[in-house]
């Protein structure tokens, strides 16, 4: 019996750590401050929180291996990218624990113009994401830092409202 319970108990406390429609795995939540970051682009452009002072900014979590984030990087490029690159707006790709030739192919084949960087450990993903979490993921921020929007994997009608906060917000004085 006794074992029973650790066993359900066990499951319960996991349960609760999982990604559900409340977190999506994530371990952040709009209004909240975004973690301190410090990495690089591929090119050796250093970024840090600083980076993004004053800018509306996405940070889009990636890796070659997700079709999803393959689904969803073309839209990222066409309708996000190329539409705010000329406003007070960043956005980063972070590939998630590649190799540097890999993730240099994986952007060719994307055909992809914004910057990106590698996240060789996991661990910007694990600042932002419960442990296990799925990748695809767009984080947006405020011209403060402050979260604004999470999204999880790609859906027309969610990335849609991705949209419109980032316009809204750049229009903010």
């Amino acid at each position: 019996m006794k074992k029973l319970v650790f066993i359900i108990a066990l499951f319960v406390y996991q349960l609760s750590f999982s990604q559900n429609d409340g977190n999506r795995g994530y371990k952040v939540k709009v209004g909240e401050q975004i973690p301190q970051l410090s990495f690089s682009l591929l090119d050796g452009t250093p970024i840090s929180n600083k980076t993004f002072e004053g800018k509306v900014v996405v940070l889009q979590f990636t890796a070659s291996w997700c079709s999803v984030c393959r689904k969803e990087m073309p839209h990222l490029e066409k309708e996000v990218w190329q539409r705010f690159k000329n406003d007070d707006f960043v956005m980063i790709g972070i590939d998630l624990k590649e190799e540097p030739e890999k993730v240099k192919h994986f952007i060719e084949q994307m055909k992809v113009s914004y910057p990106i960087g590698i996240d060789t450990y996991g661990a910007i993903f694990e600042s932002f994401t419960l442990p296990n979490s799925g990748v695809t993921r767009n984080i947006v921020l405020d011209k403060k830092g402050k979260i604004i929007f999470l999204s999880r994997l790609y859906e027309e009608k969610e990335f849609k409202q991705m949209v419109k906060t980032i316009e809204f917000e750049l229009k903010k004085v």
